[in-house]
C-alpha cells in the first residue's frame, strides 16, 4: 500500500515501529562492536512491520532510518510518498510484495522459481519481462541475497549501572495484598518505576490492576516529578506493549526498550525494590492501610519518601538513592510544557454522532457540535477525571471542549441551524428566576374581578426556535 493511502494511525504505528529499531543503534554507551552485533541481530530477526507482509529489513534501509531520525526526529520516520509513484517501473508494488514473501519463506528459493511461482500466482503478468538482475537486486535491497549469518555465541549476561539519573528506568508491576474496592476485597496491583542509576522510585502507585491504564497515570506523575527518561526498560505484559505506550515514548524520545521473553535477569533492580516492599512494608500494614487503594497508596508515599530514598545502598557506594539523584540532578531533562505532556497520555476513543449531537463514552453523554451530526469523530479523554471535558477531533483537527450533556439547560438553549460549518458553542443564558410580581399591578387597566380590566402590557414571545421541539414544547417541559 502507497504512503499516500496510508492512515494517520498507521503512519504512527510504522514510525513507532522504526523510532525502536533506530533506538537499538544510537545507544551512546556502546562502541563500534558492539553496534556491530546489535545491528546484525536487527538484519536476522523477523519483525512485524505495520504496513507490509514482510518481516526481513534490509541494512540499507536501516541507515536510511537513522539517517532521518538524525536529522528530523520522530517525525521523520513517518514513510513520504515517492516523488515517483505513479510512472512506470521495471516492477510493480504487487509484483514485489509476492517476490519478497515468496523469498521470505522460502530462502533457498531460486529467482527463476521466484518469478515462475509469481506468474502463477498471477502476481506478474503471463508474458511481463522481468530480468533476473532486476529481482536480484530487489532481494539484496531487502536483505534476502543469500544466506543469513547466524551466529549462536551464547548467553552474555553481565552487571550493568548506568552513570547518571535518567538514562534508564525500569518498570514493572508486583501482586501486592488484599485490599477492599467496591465494597469487595480485591487484589492491588503495585506499579512501579526505578531509576537505574540512583535506585530512586521515581513513582510507584497500588492499582486495581495492572492494564495500560493503571499504568499510564503512574508514568505521567513519574514524568512530572522525576523528570524524562532517555530509555525505559519493561518486560512483554500486554500493558507495556500497547501502541499507545509506544507512541507516548517515541513523541518523548524515550527509547522504549522490551526486555527478553523468559529473562528477568535485567530487571535485577525493580525486583530487589520489590522484595525490599515485601519485606520491610507489607508486614507493617494495618487494617486501616488496606481500608481503601487511597489508604494503601498514602502508606506506601510515605514509606518511599520517609524510608527507602533515606537507607544508604550497597549498590551505591553506601550513598542514599535520594543523596545520589540529587547529585546528578544537572542532567535530568523535565518537560517543557505540563499541559502539553498530559495530552500525550489522553486515551482516545472513535465514536459517530447521534442525531440529538450527542456521544456516548463509558456511560455518559457528551454534548457535540451540530455539524458533526453523523460524522464519525475522535475522543480524547481521562479517563482518571471523568467530569473533565473531553476534547473532539474530526478529520485530524481539534473541533472542541464538549461538556457532558445537560438536560435542564437544553430546555433554554436555542436549537442551532444545520450549516454544515463547526463552530464554538455558546454558553445559555441563565433562566428566569420567576415572575416580576412587582409589575402586575403597574398595568393601566382597572379591573374589577368581572374581567374588563386593559392590561397594556406589549410582551412577544421572539423565540424562532428552529429545532423540532416547538416553543410551546419547550415551555411546557419547562414549566
Amino acid at each position: 500500500m502507497s504512503p499516500r493511502n496510508h492512515t494517520p494511525e498507521l503512519l504512527d504505528k510504522i514510525a513507532v515501529f522504526r523510532h525502536a529499531l533506530v533506538c537499538r543503534l544510537l545507544v551512546p554507551e556502546h562502541d563500534r562492536h558492539e553496534r556491530a552485533v546489535e545491528l546484525e541481530r536487527i538484519l536476522t530477526t523477523e519483525h512485524a512491520i505495520p504496513g507490509t507482509t514482510r518481516t526481513r529489513i534490509a541494512d540499507s534501509t536501516l541507515r536510511d532510518w537513522v539517517r532521518q531520525y538524525r536529522t528530523g526526529g520522530f517525525e521523520a520516520l513517518k514513510p513520504k510518498a515517492r516523488i515517483d509513484t505513479g510512472d512506470s517501473r521495471a516492477l510493480d508494488p504487487q509484483a514485489i510484495e509476492a517476490l519478497l514473501a515468496l523469498r521470505e519463506a522460502e530462502p533457498q528459493l531460486s529467482i527463476r522459481a521466484a518469478i515462475k511461482l509469481a506468474r502463477e500466482q498471477g502476481s506478474i503478468e503471463p508474458h511481463a519481462k522481468v530480468a533476473h538482475s532486476t529481482v536480484h537486486r530487489l532481494f539484496q535491497r531487502h536483505g534476502l541475497g543469500g544466506r543469513g549469518r547466524h551466529r549462536d555465541a551464547g548467553t552474555d549476561r553481565r552487571r550493568f549501572a548506568f552513570a547518571e539519573p535518567g538514562q534508564l528506568w525500569m518498570s514493572d508491576v508486583m501482586h501486592g495484598p488484599g485490599v477492599m474496592i467496591g465494597g469487595r476485597r480485591r487484589r492491588a496491583y503495585l506499579i512501579a518505576l526505578i531509576d537505574d542509576a540512583t535506585r530512586v522510585i521515581t513513582h510507584a502507585e497500588f492499582a486495581s490492576s495492572e492494564s495500560l491504564r493503571a499504568f499510564l497515570p503512574v508514568m505521567r506523575r513519574a514524568l512530572l516529578r522525576r523528570g524524562i527518561p532517555e530509555r525505559l526498560y519493561v518486560d512483554n505484559g500486554a500493558a507495556f506493549r500497547a501502541h499507545q505506550l509506544s507512541l507516548i515514548c517515541a513523541r518523548l524520545n524515550i527509547a522504549l526498550i522490551h526486555a527478553r521473553a523468559y529473562q528477568p535477569a535485567g530487571k535485577g533492580k525493580i525486583e530487589r525494590f520489590f522484595r525490599t516492599v515485601r519485606a520491610q512494608l507489607l508486614p507493617t500494614l494495618t487494617e486501616h492501610d488496606t481500608a481503601s487503594l487511597e489508604a494503601m497508596n498514602r502508606r506506601l508515599a510515605g514509606w518511599i519518601e520517609g524510608e527507602y530514598h533515606h537507607q544508604p545502598h550497597r549498590g551505591l557506594d553506601g550513598d542514599t538513592p535520594l543523596d545520589r539523584f540529587a547529585a546528578g540532578m544537572a542532567s535530568v531533562r523535565f518537560p517543557d510544557n505540563d499541559a502539553q505532556l498530559e495530552e500525550l497520555f489522553l486515551f482516545e476513543a472513535k465514536r459517530k454522532v447521534a442525531s440529538d449531537r450527542t456521544v456516548s463514552l463509558e456511560g455518559r453523554l457528551y454534548e457535540i457540535d451540530a455539524a458533526l451530526i453523523g460524522e464519525k469523530v475522535t475522543l480524547r479523554y481521562d479517563p482518571a477525571r471523568p467530569a473533565a471535558p473531553i476534547t473532539v477531533v474530526h478529520e485530524g483537527r481539534v473541533i472542541e471542549r464538549s461538556r457532558l450533556v445537560d438536560a435542564y439547560a437544553n430546555c433554554f438553549v436555542k436549537r442551532d441551524r444545520r450549516t454544515g460549518v463547526t463552530s464554538p458553542d455558546t454558553a445559555a443564558s441563565a433562566p428566569s428566576k420567576g415572575l416580576a410580581f412587582a409589575r402586575l399591578g403597574t398595568g393601566t387597566g382597572t379591573g374589577t374581578g368581572t374581567g374588563t380590566g386593559t392590561d397594556t402590557d406589549t410582551d412577544t414571545d421572539t423565540d424562532t426556535d428552529t429545532d423540532t421541539d416547538t416553543d410551546d414544547d419547550v415551555a411546557g417541559r419547562a414549566s
